[in-house]
């Protein structure tokens, strides 16, 4: 069998530093937490999934505008807001 030269330590760290990074965060969108602390999520590469207790659109200005500016995107679903960090899609093909 031929060596190829592959180096499985070297991919291995490019995985590990090049792969997806951060969590699902699971929250509650009501006004008790600071946008900021919302955006510095995102930029950690967190995903947020919120449930929504009152108007969205109030709710969400204070850290909307700044996580489009990211990258990021934001999606209403079904009494959840889904926000994205940079490079994370949210595919809605399904949706109909």
């Amino acid at each position: 069998m031929s060596d190829f030269g592959l180096d499985l330590r070297e991919a291995e760290d490019m995985i590990e530093s090049e792969g997806t990074v951060g969590d699902v965060v699971l929250g509650v969108l009501d006004g008790e937490t600071e946008p900021e602390q919302w955006v510095r999520n995102v930029e950690y590469g967190n995903v947020l999934v919120l449930s929504i207790e009152g108007d969205l659109n109030e709710l969400a200005s204070g850290f909307a505008r700044q996580v489009n500016e990211l990258g990021g995107e934001l999606t209403h679903f079904r009494g959840f807001l889904v926000v994205s960090p940079p490079n994370v899609g949210i595919d809605t093909d399904r949706l109909g």
